[in-house]
């Protein structure tokens, strides 16, 4: 409704303006011609109101619908009301720059290749070009395992099967689904790439295909090996990847169990983009199954996390020499040894209650009678006997619930 009223208001405004300035061819020459420049309009339209005002209050009458779909516009949708009055749909879109350097000249199809994405993942070498879901072109190689981290293949036409499968791919302006072309010999291909930090490869590329293909590639290419990326060094969690989601769960679960023994399941299925997400998930912590269900959301300062996440990060561990043994006190005591007790198992709310101390900091979900849901960290038990729950809420501050024993329906501990 509101981009119909705009629409309208802005219609009414340019039928206003096109009936004045032929008002004004109608007066004369000189002043059809002026009213081309809105200076001279304007002082047409005091000249020769009596003609002019009939395309004035024509103009005017579009403002009304103008103004109301604005404010409709800025009542249901505020963030696309900014863009429009911030006029930055005026500025030209930045152009990205390409995160590879790829130096690859030839041709695809006969028609000229220049790809911005290249991978090595799982044995298939990718190069595309476009940044849409269907790549405008493609080359996909599905290569055998190489030893030592490297690539080095040289592939002769009159070689035998079985050879490395290419395909090639090219989306026509007119269809929707690309056309693909596939073959295992008869080909030359020449690869020769070395690793580079933290998880690229580069080095040469030189592939030929039969005539009929019309597909010459040869320069030296840059690939990514995961689909992750960094930034000065560091994993950018920003990026919208599963390997990103792999590596946040991982960093979390490793500071939840204050170990490094962590091996991560297999991640369900996760459609970007996205600004929050929940995932169950299945983790081998010190050999021990842990099935999880955890909720991740997407900040523009940190990019994506764990909600709830307020484990402390990892410290190096010190290089101390060993002391002699007639240093050593006698009565020097050993840091207590963690619990390798499940404190989930027998929790309660009876249990919460006679032994508080026990379950501090951490992490338990309540259900009241009415149904509603409060997750956060227990900080204790209040001088009425109420259980008390902080949780972070975005941006500075926190929410404490305060709930009495005689109104909760069920509670759970989700953290051992």
């Amino acid at each position: 409704m509101d981009a119909l009223l705009i629409l309208s208001g802005l219609l009414l405004m340019l039928f206003g303006l096109v009936w004045l300035i032929m008002l004004a061819f109608g007066s004369s020459l000189f002043w059809g011609l002026g009213s081309l420049f809105p200076p001279l309009t304007l002082v047409y339209v005091v000249r020769h109101w009596r003609i002019a005002r009939k395309a004035v209050v024509l103009s005017a009458l579009g403002c009304i619908p103008l103004v109301v779909g604005f404010v409709l516009l800025a009542s249901n949708d505020p963030v696309r009301f900014e863009a429009i009055a911030s006029l930055r749909w005026l500025t030209p879109a930045p152009i990205k720059p390409n995160e590879l350097a790829m130096a690859l000249h030839g041709q695809l199809n006969g028609e000229p290749f220049a790809p911005q994405q290249g991978e090595l993942i799982d044995g298939v070498l990718s190069l595309r070009e476009g940044q849409e879901f269907f790549a405008q072109r493609a080359v996909n190689i599905h290569l055998p395992p190489m030893p030592n981290g490297t690539v080095h293949l040289n592939v002769l036409p009159t070689d035998a099967q079985p050879l490395p499968e290419v395909e090639i791919s090219w989306l026509l302006p007119e269809h929707d689904l690309p056309e693909a072309r596939r073959l295992n010999h008869g080909y030359t291909l020449y690869l020769d790439l070395q690793p580079l930090a933290p998880n690229k490869m580069t080095g040469d590329f030189h592939l030929v295909l039969p005539a009929q293909f019309n597909t010459t590639l040869s320069g030296k290419i840059e690939l990514f090996t995961n689909r992750l990326r960094y930034i000065d060094g560091k994993v950018d969690t920003h990026f919208d990847s599963r390997d990103t989601l792999s590596y946040v769960l991982e960093d979390y679960l490793q500071r939840r169990y204050a170990s490094r023994a962590v091996r991560l399941g297999k991640l369900p299925a996760v459609s970007f983009p996205a600004s929050s997400m929940e995932l169950e998930i299945e983790a081998l912590v010190n050999g021990q199954p842990q099935p999880l269900t955890l909720l991740l959301s997407k900040t523009e300062a940190l990019g994506w996390v764990v909600q709830g996440d307020q484990y402390a990060r990892f410290a190096e561990p010190a290089v101390v020499s060993p002391a002699p043994a007639s240093s050593v006190s006698s009565t020097t005591k050993a840091p207590p040894a963690r619990s390798s007790v499940d404190r989930r198992l027998r929790f309660s709310l009876e249990r919460l209650q006679r032994t508080p101390e026990q379950y501090s900091n951490l992490l338990i979900r309540v259900t009241t009678a009415h149904g509603s849901t409060a997750q956060g960290r227990f900080t204790g038990i209040n001088a009425n006997g109420r259980i008390v729950i902080r949780r972070e809420i975005s941006g500075p501050g926190e929410a404490s619930y305060i709930l009495r024993p005689d109104e909760i329906s069920q509670i759970e501990l989700l953290e051992p």
